[in-house]
């Protein structure tokens, strides 16, 4: 899938959590943070580990998960840059409440908590986002509950799709996930998520390269998820 990155500019062009800051101290936060590179399949943390930064994310993508006893993974969101990560643990000082792994390389940069509650004591606008941050996660989380109610497993698949889509305006759209975390996404089993792909893939919604799926009517598939068109 094509990322947008953020137009050209300092490192936080287009985090909407400093976009408020003078020029100056967004220098002095870009000073204080250190850059960061993720392989693909590489965990930037793991639930209950200290929150110790926030992580503006600056190219690749993140899946943002939880585990459960038997080892299944649920996975929460996928961030893009802009997007920033880990500021709940870094509010609350307490460990991470789910874990984190690159589904793409990545570039980011890392705040410590010391240097992001300073930022959000002198610049109290910084305080304004972060709260829009976490109510868009109570958001989102809730939806994901009412989908598990209200969609059936196709349903979820196709929204999964039409999110990971983005804003593209392509005609085909290339989306690198393997059968496991598209899975882990909708919330159902490998088996039956692909067979879902199938029937979709059957309907000229979309074909599958090896580990890539390409979708070809995004349309269709927010249909089939419920979602109103734009």
């Amino acid at each position: 899938m094509e990322v947008r990155l953020p137009e050209p500019g300092d490192a936080l062009t287009g985090v909407e959590m400093f976009a408020g800051l003078e020029p100056e101290v967004r220098q002095r936060v870009i000073a204080a943070a250190v850059p960061r590179t993720y392989r693909k399949g590489q965990l930037l943390f793991v639930e209950s580990d200290p929150g110790e930064s926030l992580i503006v994310l600056r190219r690749g993508a993140v899946a943002v998960f939880r585990t459960a006893p038997t080892g299944e993974r649920a996975v929460l969101s996928v961030i893009r840059p802009p997007d920033v990560l880990g500021e709940v643990s870094l509010l609350d000082a307490s460990t991470r409440s789910a874990s984190a792994e690159a589904i793409e390389d990545c570039t980011a940069l890392a705040l410590s908590r010391p240097a992001f509650m300073e930022l959000v004591h002198s610049n109290p606008r910084i305080l304004d986002a972060v709260m829009r941050s976490l109510g868009a996660l109570i958001r989102r989380l809730t939806e994901q509950n009412a989908d598990h109610v209200f969609l059936d497993l196709p349903g979820r698949v196709a929204k999964t799709l039409v999110r990971l889509a983005g804003e593209s305006q392509a005609p085909m759209i290339t989306i690198e996930l393997n059968q496991s975390q598209l899975a882990e996404m909708a919330g159902g089993s490998r088996q039956s998520v692909n067979q879902a792909i199938g029937s979709f893939a059957s309907r000229g919604w979309l074909r599958t390269e090896g580990r890539r799926i390409v979708v070809t009517d995004v349309a269709a598939l927010r249909r089939r998820a419920g979602m109103n068109d734009r």
